[in-house]
C-alpha cells in the first residue's frame, strides 16, 4: 500500500498545519482577544522593569545619604553634613515622583513589589535625617505629606515676568504602613553604628539616648508580633540584636567608663561589637 502524500515528512506535514491555521485564525475572535492580552502583558512587563530601575537609584542614593549622615558624629559643624543631606533626599523624592508617574491611575500593589526596596531605604534615609535633627521617630504621615508632587507652568498674561501659576494634575505617592515599618526597622542598625561611633569619638551621652530611643521602637514592634507583615517579623531579630549592641555598650560605659581613656574607648568598643557580631561585614 503507498503511502498519503506528504506523510512521512513531519516538517512539511507541520508547516502545512501552520499555513492552515494562520489563514483559518486570521479573523478569529479568540485569536484577536489574545493579541489585546499580549499587549496588556508587554505593556505591565515594562513598566514593571522601569519601575525596577527607578527604585535602583532611589536604594543608591538613599544608601549615599545614609553613609553621608554617619559623618556627623565626627565632625565639629554637623549642620553642613544635613544641608547636604537634604538636597541628597530632595532628589531622590523627584526619583519617587518619577515611580508615582509611572504608577497614574494603576493598582500599586500590581507593581508594589518592583519599587519596595527603593522606598524602604528612603524610609530609612529620611528618617535618620529626622533622628539627628529632632531626636525622634519621624511618622508616616510627615513622610507622605512630602510625597506631593506637581508641574508649574510660568505664565505671563500681561507682560508681568516671573508670576507662576500651578499648571496640571497634582500628583502624589504614599508610602504603605508595611514599607513604613520595614524602613524603621532598618533604621535601628544605622542607630547601633551611630552609637558605636559616637562612643569612638568620646560621647558617651548618646549611646543611653540612642538606648532609650531604640527600646521604644522595640516595644512598638512588639505590639505588633506576628499580626504584621511577615516581613517584620523577619527583621525584629536583627532589631534585637542591635538594642543588644547598644545596651552593651552602655553597660560597658556604665560600669567601666571610668576606667578606660576616651581616647581608647573607639578600639575597645569597635572589637566589642565585631565579638558580638563576628559575620556582620562593612556595610
Amino acid at each position: 500500500m503507498n503511502r498519503r502524500e506528504g506523510e512521512g515528512c513531519p516538517r512539511r506535514t507541520a508547516d502545512a498545519a501552520q499555513d492552515r491555521d494562520a489563514g483559518a485564525n486570521s479573523s478569529s475572535p479568540v485569536i484577536a482577544a489574545f493579541r489585546v492580552f499580549q499587549q496588556e502583558l508587554d505593556t505591565k512587563h515594562d513598566k514593571h522593569e522601569r519601575l525596577v530601575k527607578i527604585s535602583r537609584d532611589v536604594t543608591i542614593e538613599s544608601k549615599r545619604t545614609i553613609f553621608l549622615l554617619h559623618r556627623v558624629t565626627s565632625v565639629p559643624n554637623a549642620e553642613d553634613i544635613l544641608k547636604e543631606a537634604e538636597v541628597k533626599l530632595d532628589a531622590v523624592r523627584q526619583k519617587i515622583g518619577q515611580i508615582a508617574e509611572e504608577l497614574r491611575e494603576e493598582d500599586i500593589f500590581q507593581f508594589h513589589r518592583a519599587f519596595t526596596p527603593g522606598i524602604q531605604e528612603y524610609v530609612e534615609a529620611v528618617s535618620f535625617l529626622h533622628y539627628i535633627r529632632h531626636r525622634s521617630l519621624i511618622s508616616l504621615q510627615e513622610i507622605n505629606g512630602g510625597m506631593v508632587f506637581g508641574t508649574a507652568e510660568k505664565v505671563d498674561p500681561e507682560g508681568t515676568a516671573g508670576e507662576l501659576q500651578t499648571g496640571g494634575p497634582v500628583l502624589t505617592f504614599q508610602v504603605t504602613p508595611s514599607d513604613y515599618l520595614l524602613g524603621v526597622a532598618d533604621l535601628t542598625g544605622e542607630l547601633m553604628r551611630m552609637c558605636i561611633s559616637s562612643v569612638g569619638n568620646g560621647d558617651i551621652d548618646t549611646p543611653f539616648q540612642l538606648s532609650q530611643f531604640l527600646r521604644q521602637i522595640h516595644d512598638g514592634f512588639s505590639y505588633i508580633g506576628n499580626t504584621g507583615p511577615y516581613e517584620v517579623s523577619k527583621k525584629l531579630h536583627t532589631l534585637r540584636q542591635s538594642l543588644g549592641k547598644v545596651e552593651d555598650a552602655c553597660y560597658a560605659l556604665r560600669v567601666r567608663g571610668s576606667e578606660i581613656p576616651k581616647h581608647m574607648l573607639a578600639d575597645v568598643f569597635s572589637s566589642r561589637a565585631a565579638l558580638l557580631d563576628p559575620e556582620e561585614g562593612v556595610v
